[in-house]
């Protein structure tokens, strides 16, 4: 049975303890796909990604938020990357990040979707994510490690991310992969 009431208790929908998650960033990455010339893939990541997970006694008190370098990107080319960075691609000047704010999330056990407002550059869309918990475990040094793998799809021209000529040769769904670890907070925090 899925729970769509925000104001469920949260703790027997998933095992996490209330205050302010924060991402293990050595073990977390946010990766995308992107069509080029519609015959084949291009994957990369963002090196740089800030988020925390906020657990309340509810849903409704629970939140993710989540802020991506955009000037981070690294597609395996040194050459591609900066031409995507430059102007006439992302523009990081212009657009320096990519930031998410939950707005909702509804399931139990394992499987999850998170809605939330994605903002690159100044455009905000709304964007849901299909989640997987997968589960919460206490490491040898005594913290705790929840971890979630979230996957989603944007169009880039959604956000007015228009390349002119290059458009052509890029696909307008960029396939968004999310996986991270959140550390529980002390005892205090």
């Amino acid at each position: 049975m899925t729970t769509d009431a925000q104001t469920t208790p949260l703790a027997p929908l998933l095992p996490l303890t209330t205050g302010r998650w924060e991402l293990d960033t050595a073990h977390s990455s946010v990766s995308f796909t992107i069509r080029h010339l519609g015959i084949s893939k291009v994957r990369g990541r963002f090196a740089e990604v800030e988020s925390a997970l906020v657990v309340g006694t509810t849903l409704k008190e629970s939140a993710v938020h989540a802020t991506v370098a955009l000037a981070s990107i690294d597609t395996g080319n040194e050459t591609r990357d900066a031409h995507v960075r430059a102007s006439d691609l992302l523009d990081v000047e212009k657009r320096p990040t990519m930031t998410f704010r939950s707005t909702g999330a509804h399931g139990e056990g394992e499987e999850w979707t998170l809605e939330g407002e994605l903002t690159i550059g100044d455009v905000t869309r709304e964007v849901s994510f299909e989640v997987e918990f997968g589960g919460l475990v206490e490491t040898p040094f005594g913290s705790r490690h929840a971890g979630f793998e979230a996957q989603g799809q944007i169009r880039r021209s959604d956000f007015g991310l228009n390349f002119g000529a290059a458009d052509a040769m890029l696909g307008d769904a960029v396939k968004i992969q999310i996986d991270a670890q959140f550390v529980e907070p002390q005892a205090g925090e």
